[in-house]
């Protein structure tokens, strides 16, 4: 949650109101002194030591093992929200494990993501969330489930035996062949037999060939568009350069909010990509000058505060 939320702790974006910045500041304390309540008797000190930080008028006269425990009735909850952000998780994971079969770093933006699914209404209003974590330009949501994958009944030959008998085998066959249909009851008919939600399981593949994976409860399918474009690879290396100067910040003991001017010797295709984004990779590390120089050796940022 902190890190999904940064943006909005800072405002540094115009879209970033002070009303947005205010909710999502009262929610991370709300969140921290919750859960501050519920691991101290795990964690007493460093428990007792976020409780405090939240607390400076307390003076370091309280502490929250003479807090009362949460009463989870009398906190706001939203059941729909939980569900639909545990499967954007889920989309999010599967996004990333295919990046990582395709060895394409997180760094490098990719053209779409594609999620096949039957009921995924809830998913939609989080498409940003989605296209951000997977760092993907964007995010494509569609009930077409066999363009990307294919449903795989497999009879339960042990639960059917005792009922169907010999005709076990031609079930089973009938299933392999993808000679079936489900009902709108969760039954599905093969072989001229009706099978109960206990006698089957059906699970979500993905098609032989694609980048795209099932999640693991079988609720979609996802696809990673894995073409790597030129303009792609340049703002995956420019992205690069900004975690580097970010990293130079960060030994040189500098504020998050100071300005800096910033000196950069880099490979020439780096270089390259790093001058066809100069705005934006001074906007992200707060640059007022920004100097870039192709270089045949290890790549190099130094920084120093604007003055």
């Amino acid at each position: 949650y902190i890190r999904r939320s940064r943006e909005r702790f800072w405002g540094s974006s115009a879209e970033v109101t002070a009303q947005d910045r205010a909710d999502a500041r009262d929610t991370l304390f709300t969140v921290l002194s919750t859960l501050v309540r519920v691991t101290a008797p795990l964690l007493p000190f460093v428990s007792d030591e976020i409780h405090l930080g939240l607390h400076p008028e307390a003076d370091g006269t309280s502490s929250v093992h003479l807090e009362d425990w949460p009463d989870a009735a009398s906190l706001p909850a939203d059941h729909g929200l939980v569900a639909a952000m545990d499967e954007v998780r889920d989309v999010c994971s599967a996004g990333s494990a295919l990046r990582e079969d395709h060895r394409l770093r997180a760094r490098l933006p990719l053209r779409s993501l594609t999620v096949a699914g039957r009921h995924l209404d809830g998913l939609e209003p989080l498409a940003a969330l989605v296209r951000d974590e997977v760092n993907v330009k964007d995010v494509v949501f569609t009930d077409d489930v066999e363009s990307v994958g294919s449903f795989q009944l497999r009879p339960n030959a042990r639960v059917l035996g005792p009922r169907l008998g010999k005709d076990v085998q031609s079930v089973i066959r009938a299933a392999k062949a993808g000679e079936w249909t489900a009902g709108g009851d969760g039954t599905v008919t093969v072989a001229g037999h009706e099978l109960g939600a206990d006698e089957f399981d059906l699970t979500l593949e993905a098609r032989d060939g694609a980048a795209a994976a099932p999640l693991h409860d079988s609720s979609a399918v996802v696809e990673l568009d894995v073409e790597v474009t030129p303009e792609l690879a340049a703002e995956g290396l420019a992205r690069d350069a900004v975690r580097m100067i970010q990293q130079a910040r960060k030994d040189a003991g500098l504020d998050v909010t100071d300005r800096i001017e910033t000196r950069l010797a880099l490979p020439a295709e780096m270089a390259d990509a790093v001058d066809a984004h100069r705005d934006w990779v001074a906007e992200q590390v707060l640059a007022v000058s920004l100097e870039v120089t192709a270089s045949d050796g290890e790549p190099t940022a130094a920084v120093a505060v604007a003055g």
